[in-house]
């Protein structure tokens, strides 16, 4: 299964689960990363870190590491 942070900006995705330590799981869904929610990658920096998300209305800025915790189609 696909993570997050292999998706090109641009694409739209589906998020299918979140897959994260205790800490960092709740930080995700309290900033709306819920399965079933869709997410668009608008940029990627230069270094692929961070990368800018559109969940619902509010853009997000993930570190990869917390990217590769989410599984998406």
């Amino acid at each position: 299964m696909r993570t997050l942070d292999q998706v090109r900006a641009g694409d739209k995705v589906t998020i299918q689960a979140v897959n994260a330590d205790p800490a960092l799981m709740q930080r995700l869904l309290e900033m709306g990363l819920m399965e079933g929610e869709s997410v668009e990658v608008l940029t990627i920096a230069p270094l692929g870190d961070p990368i800018e998300i559109v969940v619902g209305n509010t853009r997000l800025s993930l570190r990869r590491r917390e990217a590769a915790a989410i599984a998406v189609t």
